[in-house]
């Protein structure tokens, strides 16, 4: 039966059905059970979610009308250098944006050459890789904040110590690391970005991720 010349039904259906069902799982447990637990950012995973939903039923309906998986990498390549230009986006944030990328094109134009235990396989391999790296072999999550700093005299190596108690006083955190980039003589100031460690802050003090307020 056809509706303004499209098949009403066809045999495709439960297998996207099924592809979108392991989809959202696999991102789930990626986004919800792996990255927030350790980051704690809530604005992240509105994107993370959308950019994979998106994501996997343009590849879906594109590769309909017989689009190659070059296609779907080609939209992995362009989305992948969005920036978006009123927040800094972190390095490992990007990368978690990536696999989310990765897992929609990669479930929505699986084919018949690949088998259902393939697809499974490597969308399992996903996560346990994702996990062993954010839970056991990188076991504490460093911070960064990039901001203007105006005692200029501080950012001697000198003087790395009295710069550390300034930040703590200022920022609210315990510094572990400093770099400096550029130098504005003229007007004395100097980019630093500060890393520090979530765990070592306290309850109080001014952190990337949200409060722990039990989500």
């Amino acid at each position: 039966m056809d509706v303004f010349g499209m098949h009403l039904y066809n045999d495709g259906l439960l297998g996207l059905i099924f592809k979108f069902a392991l989809n959202s799982a696999v991102v789930f447990i990626l986004i919800r059970l792996i990255y927030y637990p350790v980051h704690r950012k809530k604005e992240n995973l509105f994107t993370y979610f959308i950019f994979n939903l998106l994501i996997f039923f343009l590849c879906v309906l594109m590769n309909s009308v017989k689009l190659s998986m070059g296609f779907g990498f080609g939209l992995f390549a362009i989305f992948s250098v969005i920036r978006y230009r009123t927040e800094q986006i972190e390095v490992k944030d990007m990368t978690y944006l990536f696999a989310v990328i990765t897992l929609a094109v990669v479930n929505s134009l699986a084919s018949d050459a690949i088998s259902l235990a393939e697809m499974v396989f490597a969308n399992l391999m996903i996560l346990v890789l994702v996990f062993l790296l954010e839970k056991v072999w990188v076991t504490r999550h460093e911070s960064m904040r990039l901001l203007v700093y105006e005692k200029i005299e501080l950012i001697k190596p000198a003087n790395k110590e009295q710069l550390f108690a300034d930040l703590r006083d200022r920022l609210g955190i315990q510094p572990s690391r400093v770099e400096i980039g550029k130098i504005d003589l003229l007007r004395d100031t100097a980019e630093l970005r500060v890393f520090y460690f979530d765990d070592e802050q306290g309850h109080g003090s001014f952190t990337t991720g949200l409060p722990d307020d039990g989500d």
